[in-house]
């Protein structure tokens, strides 16, 4: 019997694993997908928020200071990408200059620190790109970007490296009370016990939370397209945003921490949970109201587009506590934005709750730093040279938009949380994220993941169950057609 069970292995899973793994307990995280980073925190815009936009004395305010004032440190320790770049937002009209006044009232009451309103010229001085139709701005100095693949890996290689276990391709089915806690089985009708339960399943939290209490919630996915664009020098260098509406903070537009410039996202309301295809009118949506931030922007880059859903609970709050009527079972649900922000702040406050409830030991061999995947980039040219001597495999380059070598892509598949798919080893590497979107490295990244995985790479898929690459061999095609 594990102590906590896990639900999901998106970045407050992780987090919450993390945080509790500083704990002598038997954890495992369960995960209905083939790797960790698979839904809602692989496709969100991977903004630290400054916290300016959460309702004053609200939980979801108090995660996003908080979260925002860890992650600095909290990206020392666990080597992913974060850098702190500030953000604005855009009025475009003088009547609409007391919502912008209203939301940085909103700011001062949050303590969000060191915020200001600028005018048109200060605005034009620090963004020259921004458009002429915006007349004033809030600078927030506090908001910056993060990786937020590199930030969920992290915390889930941190959390196995202090003895979390991981079972992935788990999708629950049901959940029951027990005297001891709680009894999972999943599709194949495999047990699993547990005395508490961590519910981090992002859009499906209602589900299970409704399965242990009676006290019912209620999630609805909504939906964010966004748009990619190539990397570039000069375009913004600080977060854009537009005056929040009663959907979000809006379309964006902002640098990411490898150099591209991402787009969106929309805010749709669907009851499907798993409906994450993008749309032409949505992707219009983008375009036009990103534009009208930057009308320069070069939309002509766009190397790709994708969709996401975050959980909106029905009452806009984040649900972090144990279920009043379902003992040690401990619901993090209704994680949107700024659920990526939040995410430290949301981890200690999991491990507070359940270390509260079971008063575990303290785990004295808790590690909590992690080192990331080496990047030969951050090497000066001696350095570089002098590791493709000692290990020739980071001289061949085999995503050559990305510049991604073979060592890379190596070291991604053999740590203490493997990449098994494509798309794995693109989260933990960036093989495949450029202008080509893996046009070219496709078929030799296949070769490695067969390779080191020692399968055939007819076994190797995008991101794992039957998403298989490749469906055969031509030559054995062309044989059977002359048959």
């Amino acid at each position: 019997m594990y102590d906590v069970v896990i639900i999901g292995a998106g970045v407050t899973g992780c987090a919450s694993a993390r945080e509790l793994s500083r704990y002598k307990l038997n954890i495992c995280v369960v995960e209905k997908e083939e790797d960790v980073c698979c839904v809602t925190s692989k496709a969100n815009s991977g903004i630290v928020h400054s916290g300016i936009d959460c309702r004053p004395g609200s939980l979801m305010a108090e995660m996003n200071l908080l979260g925002n004032r860890l992650m600095e440190p909290f990206s020392r320790e666990l080597d992913f990408e974060f850098k702190r770049i500030g953000s604005l937002i855009l009025c475009f009209s003088e009547k609409d200059l007391h919502k912008l006044n209203d939301l940085y009232q909103q700011g001062i009451e949050n303590k969000v620190p060191d915020i200001r309103i600028l005018d048109k010229t200060e605005l034009r001085a620090m963004e020259p790109n921004i458009s002429d139709q915006a007349i004033a701005a809030i600078y927030a100095p506090s908001s910056g970007i993060v990786c937020p693949f590199g930030m969920n890996i992290a915390m889930a290689e941190n959390a196995a490296e202090n003895g979390v276990e991981f079972r992935f391709d788990t999708k629950i089915k049901n959940i029951f009370r027990t005297k001891s806690g709680y009894r999972l089985t999943d599709e194949n009708d495999t047990v699993i016990e547990t005395r508490c339960i961590v519910n981090a399943a992002g859009v499906y939290a209602d589900k299970f939370h409704n399965m242990v209490s009676s006290h019912k919630i209620h999630i609805v996915p909504r939906r964010g397209e966004y748009c990619l664009l190539d990397k570039m020098e000069s375009a913004v260098s600080r977060t854009i945003f537009q005056l929040p509406d009663e959907y979000g903070k809006g379309v964006l537009v902002t640098p990411t921490v490898h150099g591209n410039i991402l787009t969106g996202p929309t805010a749709d309301d669907y009851e499907d949970k798993d409906a994450v295809n993008t749309t032409a009118d949505g992707l219009e949506k983008v375009n036009m109201s990103a534009l009208k931030s930057v009308p320069s922007l070069p939309l002509r880059k766009v190397i790709t587009s994708f969709s996401g859903n975050r959980a909106h609970e029905d009452g806009h709050e984040f649900i972090i506590k144990e279920a009043e009527d379902a003992p040690c079972f401990v619901d993090a649900a209704g994680i949107e934005s700024p659920g990526l922000t939040s995410a430290p702040a949301i981890g200690i406050r999991v491990s507070e709750i359940i270390s509260g409830l079971l008063k575990p030991d303290i785990n004295p061999d808790f590690k909590n730093t992690r080192k990331g995947i080496l990047n030969p980039k951050k090497l000066s040219k001696d350095e570089y040279a002098a590791l493709i001597r000692e290990k020739p495999e980071y001289g061949n380059i085999i995503c050559r938009c990305e510049m991604i070598s073979e060592g890379e892509i190596i070291d991604a598949l053999t740590r203490i949380l493997p990449a098994k798919s494509m798309d794995g080893v693109k989260r933990r590497t960036r093989a495949g994220m450029g202008r080509c979107q893996a046009g070219f490295c496709t078929p030799r990244t296949i070769e490695v993941i067969a390779r080191e995985r020692q399968i055939s790479q007819l076994a190797v898929t995008k991101s794992g169950g039957c998403s298989n690459m490749v469906c055969g061999y031509s030559k054995e095609s062309i044989q059977e057609d002359k048959k």
